[in-house]
């Protein structure tokens, strides 16, 4: 019986005796088999006969169903399911992921599917019988088709602390990168991607004790939040000098970086209030500011003249639909863009919310401890008074080797995130010995401990910074970001240049970080190197030799070997 190119030509009254008198399985021929799933595709992708007419009209058949298939739709599926093709092709398992999504009243067509097939047809699916799939999206589309194929690149596990070299476990794969699986071997390699910017996540001969005689006394955990018995002396002390540290009247930690931006931005601003944000700030900040209910605008990256234009459109805006005046006002901005290795334009922009009276959130997750004179981050390195800044957030995950985040402010903020802040009553509070670990390294840093460590390690991370930055861009590399940064992203657009940069790399000894979509745009990808103080000349000097040639190996140079404009005016200033 020859099959028809479209099942949907097919008169319905032919369609019963159709399935009784076809094979089933594996005897079907091939030209059947291209008819049914070419048949369900060309339905799956936007044919409005699924839903018994157009999206969003009354259906015919039962004034109680909104979206009922229609009967030539449901003995194609019947026709699927009598059949049992299997394994599904690959476009079909697409269309049925994405129509929960894009073909809201076709997503009708996934129930039916997983409840007239055997388990068997479902589960080569990849679905649990009877269950809409878990995972929907375009995501999926692309976890399969190139993250699965360059993985071995991220999330490389090492054996040892974060210092300027470390063990990275060698891995393996039997199926084409689907799973990774982890040997006894190890390759010291030279640390280029870990934010240990002062280098305080080794051991070190001021800090590690103390953190070691803080986990005798108190133990890894307090096992309770900050208002149930989780607060114990450590925790008074660091925010004492977490807040001296910054130059804030006071100040509160959390126990996880992230969510310190992620919780503490709902319990500032509430619906009918306006949050600005930068447009590449963290992820970090654009749930928080999704999850507060205030309106968002973006301004463009680290353009306090676009910043003037959005507040101005705003305020004589007013609110949505109202239009009264915004309750409070939030600009949202970082001191260095992770992604980016750029300083924020902090004089200007705090400028900006003056004018408007707008109030400043300045998170300083990577600036804190690794930029400025004595490490008090951008405010210190770009002179702007902390009184300016009316929030100011950092975390303890970079230049202080531990863990958790900060909220510095006025006593009234702070007294107010308190008693109102989830992360602060609910979640249990952060570690002891970590707590003892930031102490420590601040003391360092100030100079406490006695010596002039500290101020080594900021000299130091300064000069690696500027010296890296400067002979990468001599060799003709695309770096993004300002003097200073210890943060350098090397660009290399194609995601093709991820796995061979990486690998390439880690084959002589210099472990990276690629970044790729979603965190950046897909057509953006890049390394992202970070400096640490603990790097000598020597450890820069090799990564110098291995990039330069594995970039003329991949091709990534994008300009012409000569020195940097950047790179001329700093020796000129120096000559003068």
């Amino acid at each position: 019986m020859a099959a028809p190119r479209d099942l949907f030509s097919i008169s319905l009254p032919g369609f019963p005796s159709l399935i009784s008198c076809l094979p089933s399985g594996p005897h079907l021929c091939s030209a059947w088999r291209s008819s049914i799933l070419g048949s369900l595709r060309k339905q799956l992708i936007g044919d409005s006969r699924l839903c018994g007419g157009r999206e969003g009209s009354s259906p015919s058949a039962d004034p109680n169903d909104n979206h009922p298939l229609s009967d030539r739709s449901q003995y194609v599926l019947q026709l699927w399911a009598a059949l049992c093709v299997r394994p599904v092709p690959r476009f079909l398992q697409e269309n049925l992921r994405l129509v929960e999504l894009h073909h809201r009243p076709s997503g009708r067509l996934l129930l039916i599917l997983c409840s007239s097939c055997d388990p068997p047809a479902v589960s080569s699916l990849g679905l649990l019988y009877g269950y809409a799939p878990i995972c929907l999206g375009l995501e999926d589309f692309y976890t399969r088709r190139l993250y699965l194929r360059i993985q071995d690149c991220f999330g490389r596990p090492i054996s040892s602390a974060p210092d300027a070299w470390f063990d990275v476990v060698e891995r393996y794969s039997n199926d084409n990168n689907k799973t990774l699986i982890r040997t006894t071997k190890k390759s010291r390699c030279l640390n280029l991607g870990s934010y240990n910017y002062l280098g305080f996540a080794a051991s070190d001969e001021y800090c590690t004790p103390r953190a070691i005689e803080t986990l005798k006394r108190f133990s890894p955990s307090t096992c309770s939040s900050r208002v149930d018995g989780g607060t114990t002396s450590l925790h008074n002390e660091l925010e004492e000098y977490v807040a001296r540290f910054v130059g804030k009247p006071a100040a509160v930690v959390f126990g996880m970086g992230y969510v310190t931006n992620s919780a503490i931005l709902p319990v500032l601003i509430g619906k009918g209030g306006l949050i600005i944000s930068d447009s590449l700030n963290h992820n970090s900040i654009v749930n928080g500011a999704r999850g507060s209910g205030a309106t968002i605008r973006v301004f463009q990256h680290n353009t306090p003249s676009h910043l003037d234009s959005v507040l101005r459109e705003q305020i004589a805006e007013g609110q949505p639909r109202t239009h009264r005046p915004w309750k409070k006002i939030i600009v949202v901005i970082e001191g260095i863009y992770s992604m980016e290795g750029e300083l924020c334009k902090l004089p200007e922009i705090v400028a900006v919310c003056k004018k408007y009276k707008a109030y400043v959130y300045l998170d300083e997750a990577h600036s804190i401890g690794a930029v400025g004179k004595t490490g008090r981050g951008v405010c210190e390195l770009l002179g702007v008074d902390t009184a300016d800044v009316d929030i100011m957030m950092g975390t303890f995950t970079k230049s202080f080797g531990s863990c958790g985040g900060y909220i510095a402010g006025s006593k009234e903020l702070i007294n107010y995130l308190k008693n109102n802040c989830p992360a602060h009553l609910y979640a249990t509070s952060i570690s002891p010995p970590a707590a003892q670990q930031i102490i420590s390294s601040i003391k360092v840093i100030l100079g406490e401990d006695g010596s002039n460590r500290g101020a080594q390690k900021l000299a130091r991370i300064r000069e690696n910074s500027n010296f890296f930055r400067s002979e990468l861009q001599k060799m003709g590399f695309d770096v993004l970001g300002d003097n200073d940064s210890p943060i350098m992203p090397i660009m290399l657009y194609n995601p093709a240049k991820i796995p061979a940069f990486s690998r390439e790399c880690l084959k002589q000894n210099v472990a990276v970080v690629t970044v790729a979509f979603p965190a950046t745009p897909l057509l953006l990808a890049r390394a992202r190197i970070c400096i640490s103080a603990s790097h000598t000349k020597e450890d820069l000097m090799k990564a110098l030799e291995v990039f330069s040639e594995v970039g003329d190996l991949v091709g990534i140079k994008y300009f012409p070997a000569e020195p940097n404009k950047q790179h001329l005016e700093k020796c000129t200033t120096k000559e003068d």
